[in-house]
């Protein structure tokens, strides 16, 4: 392979100029630029990034651990992260912690151990893990996503998902249910209990709200509960999921049994992913800015990279009505 020393001696120039092209090409003059671009065109010049990171200290990759892989919710979150990763000239890993508290510290510590820029972390538990508190003592910066920071020291980007499960309680009871179901999951997630708070606060003495513990947060939990629902005495009017994959779980048990949806069981869903709108019956879902969260929180991360504040932000969901939901009781 080409050489730093062989581009200089091609272009004809010297070696710290190269440098200057490969790091700094705002300081070097449009001409002498362009000699060195072409020179590293004719060589096929690839410069040795793990070389200069090892000897920076640092590397340019940003890694994002999330809950979920499988989940579009953290795919467009991802997506948002990397498209300011990207204009920062970072790039950026993702990691899939599977819920799992354990295989998320052995992420942290790799990463830790490749000196990675960064890390945006959808944590398993709510309370700082020794491995997170390791990250965070050797000077990498972390971000928190999709949950609340628990001291002003450290950066997070959340939702407000009392605030969504409020919204989805309104919306149902504003369409005259008084008997709903929440499908949540065991996992203890604070986002998810929030979610539920949100429903019985709008609920109040209005509406009886009774909790379903599915298995996961999948598609096939969702229709596993639906399931059990359906096999009670007095079913639901409403259902309110976690997420859109349960609620997309429960529409599918619901086209397999015949039941018509809204008709018979309304249905409201949270994260506002792809596959709501394009569902065989669109789905109303509280939507999450999934995108914004993850530009947001590269740019609170590289904040932090420069020295600056941590900051903690919240941002408010929006409820979006669509057929799965949009009829009222008896009409």
């Amino acid at each position: 392979m080409a050489t730093v020393k062989e581009v200089a001696q091609r272009a004809g120039v010297s070696l710290g100029t190269v440098s200057n092209v490969l790091n700094r090409p705002e300081v070097v003059s449009d001409a002498l630029r362009a000699r060195v671009e072409q020179a590293i065109a004719e060589l096929g010049f690839v410069r040795n990034e793990s070389a200069r990171q090892l000897r920076a200290g640092v590397s340019r990759t940003i890694a994002v651990v999330v809950l979920d892989v499988a989940n579009p919710f953290f795919t467009d979150l991802v997506a948002g992260a990397e498209e300011v990763a990207e204009r920062h000239g970072a790039l950026v890993v993702l990691c899939n912690s599977a819920n799992d508290a354990q295989r998320e510290a052995r992420h942290l510590l790799r990463l830790q151990q490749q000196r990675v820029l960064g890390v945006l972390l959808s944590p398993v538990r709510d309370e700082p893990t020794p491995a997170l508190e390791s990250v965070r003592s050797h000077g990498t910066p972390v971000v928190l996503v999709d949950r609340g920071a628990p001291t002003a020291e450290n950066s997070s980007v959340a939702v407000d998902d009392v605030l969504g499960g409020r919204l989805a309680g309104e919306h149902l009871l504003e369409r005259g249910h008084r008997r709903i179901a929440f499908i949540g999951d065991a996992a203890g997630l604070r986002q998810v209990d929030d979610r539920l708070a949100g429903l019985r606060r709008a609920a109040g003495a209005v509406a009886a709200v009774d909790a379903v513990i599915a298995s996961g947060l999948t598609v096939r939990a969702g229709s596993q509960a639906a399931a059990a629902l359906f096999a009670g005495d007095a079913p639901p009017t409403a259902v309110f999921c976690a997420n859109d994959l349960l609620a997309l779980g429960v529409l599918n048990e619901c086209v397999r049994r015949g039941v018509r949806v809204p008709h018979d069981l309304a249905i409201v869903g949270y994260d506002d992913i792809g596959f709501a709108a394009t569902a065989a019956v669109p789905l109303t879902s509280v939507r999450q800015p999934r995108e914004v969260l993850g530009r947001t929180a590269v740019e609170l991360l590289l904040a932090q990279v420069e020295g600056r504040p941590a900051r903690q932000l919240v941002f408010e969901p929006e409820i979006v009505v669509r057929r799965s939901s949009d009829r009222r009781v008896g009409s």
